[in-house]
């Protein structure tokens, strides 16, 4: 086993000097649509909307024809428009709708702004390309200097949804984690945690007490899921055993692979269950694809997957493009990978192999490094305030809230934040969740001090329309219980971090029964 451990971080090393030689993002982004195009060509889908033209200008074109073309014939597909006129058919068994053959398998998500469940199509190609990015970045790994050989012999705990899938009318559906792990290559299933029988538990509760009882006879080197679940699975773990921190459990835990949520305002508390450092991989993995991951040590962002089934398209996510309410507009500015700028916003368009098409996922990002097509994620269209031009993304509420947690030396672990109305003008309403004692004026306090800091359009507002922030501090659980109470705990579900229209009421509604 340490003769493989080594094999495997010599080949990694090699791997990583490869793919470095030949990284270009438009060359690679030319190619994927080419394979995408003529895949989907005699679709139901690539009839309608002129495919075989598109080929050819793909294949024979200058650099720019064939964009031109896709953004000509083939319009912007949010989730209601993909799946009423084309999923909705390959829900129902039909085949060669948006993609070849028949689907059967969908992931179900509602995201976090909407309750509606939504159906995402997860072809055959999608579970490959899923795995084979899933391949690449534990070959990253080669990159980080202090990560022993042995690591790779260690176990991986995966914390995701139930691979027991519902089998409805000819096809499964569940978690896109739960189906993910459900197809695990066989290599792979004697390193993987918590191994199929627990995997398949439908109840996260018992999920997480089978693991818990499990926990001290596995070696655990990697653990990978949503950060609030993983610290939770953790809590359980050392308060089971009564020890200090998750390293008197599995002292050879040396990785944790997070994404659906920013990290940071998880970190403090996180760290506090550990007996020494460990690294840190952020991946952006959604429903309809693996999009991005961190390739190299103390990266800023994660590297697009370029060359892997998905092709990307950049809508400048300003107010010209997108509604106060982040709706799209009718003719919105669409880039592609070579024609973005750093530092600049914009919300994400994907043409993926499983048959969606120019479809607007819902999250905003920021280019960090152009040349290595870096990015960080920033929020999701809908997932702004701007009741009056302040302009407060996501990603200024982690960095504030981090901010504020290692000032007031306090963990916080769930927040969100809705806009209200303040006589004839505007208010932010917070709600944070942390188990330790705080003086809520002081963390208002500091909280509307950082948040003016970080965004010049907030420190403009709350001197005129933006008249007043209050804050609510929560018990943590207080979160997971409303989670709960909607059927979304656990897997790749989270909080949803910005409150609006109905969501205010429910939320609020549950809080005055508590």
């Amino acid at each position: 086993m340490a003769l493989l451990g080594s094999m495997l971080k010599n080949g990694i090393r090699l791997t990583n000097v490869v793919r470095l030689r030949t990284f270009s993002p438009v060359r690679l982004q030319r190619k994927v649509f080419r394979k995408l195009i003529r895949k989907a060509q005699f679709t139901k889908f690539g009839e309608a909307y002129q495919f075989d033209s598109l080929l050819r200008a793909a294949e024979f074109g200058n650099d720019r024809e064939f964009y031109q073309k896709y953004k000509q014939y083939v319009p912007i597909h949010d989730y209601n428009k993909m799946f009423d006129g084309w999923w909705k058919q390959t829900l129902a068994g039909e085949k060669n709708v948006a993609w070849p053959g028949r689907v059967k398998y969908f992931a179900l998500s509602s995201g976090t702004s909407e309750a509606a469940t939504k159906y995402i199509p997860v072809t055959k190609a999608m579970s490959k390309a899923i795995q084979r990015t899933s391949i690449r970045q534990i070959l990253t790994l080669g990159k980080y200097q202090n990560l022993p050989s042995t690591l790779y012999e260690k176990g991986c705990l995966m914390l995701g949804g139930s691979t027991d899938l519902s089998v409805r009318e000819g096809h499964y559906e569940g978690d896109l984690s739960g189906i993910t792990a459900s197809k695990i290559p066989l290599w792979f299933e004697r390193f993987y945690k918590p191994g199929r029988d627990i995997a398949q538990e439908r109840d996260w509760a018992l999920k997480l007490d089978e693991i818990t009882e499990q926990a001290a006879s596995w070696d655990i080197g990697y653990v990978v899921g949503v950060p609030a679940w993983i610290q939770l699975l953790m809590e359980k773990i050392i308060a089971r055993y009564k020890v200090k921190t998750i390293h008197d459990i599995w002292p050879n835990l040396m990785v944790f692979c997070h994404g659906g949520v920013s990290f940071e305002p998880y970190r403090q508390g996180f760290e506090k269950l550990l007996a020494h450092p460990i690294t840190y991989i952020e991946t952006y993995l959604a429903s309809e694809g693996f999009i991005a991951y961190q390739t190299h040590p103390n990266a800023e962002g994660m590297q697009l997957v370029l060359n892997n089934g998905l092709f990307f398209e950049f809508i400048p996510f300003n107010e010209q493009n997108f509604s106060s309410d982040g709706e799209i507009t009718d003719t919105p500015e669409t880039l592609m990978i070579d024609e973005v700028e750093e530092g600049k916003e914009y919300a994400l368009l994907i043409s993926t192999c499983s048959g969606a098409w120019r479809y607007l996922i819902g999250d905003t990002i920021r280019f960090v490094d152009k040349k290595q097509a870096e990015i960080v994620i920033t929020g999701r269209t809908k997932h702004f305030l701007s009741l009056c031009g302040e302009h407060l993304s996501v990603d200024n509420m982690n960095k504030a809230i981090e901010m504020v947690s290692e000032e007031l030396g306090i963990s916080i672990r769930e927040f969100t934040v809705a806009g209200v109305t303040h006589d004839t003008l505007f208010a932010h309403q917070w709600y944070i969740g942390t188990n330790d004692a705080v003086d809520t004026n002081a963390l208002r306090d500091r909280l509307d001090a950082r948040l003016k800091e970080l965004n010049d359009d907030y420190a403009v507002e709350r001197r005129h329309a933006l008249k007043d922030i209050s804050v609510t501090v929560l018990p943590t659980q207080t979160f997971y219980d409303w989670m709960a109470s909607r059927g979304k705990m656990g897997g790749q579900n989270k909080f949803p971090r910005v409150l609006k229209k109905g969501m205010i009421g429910e939320w609020e509604a549950f809080l005055s029964k508590k």
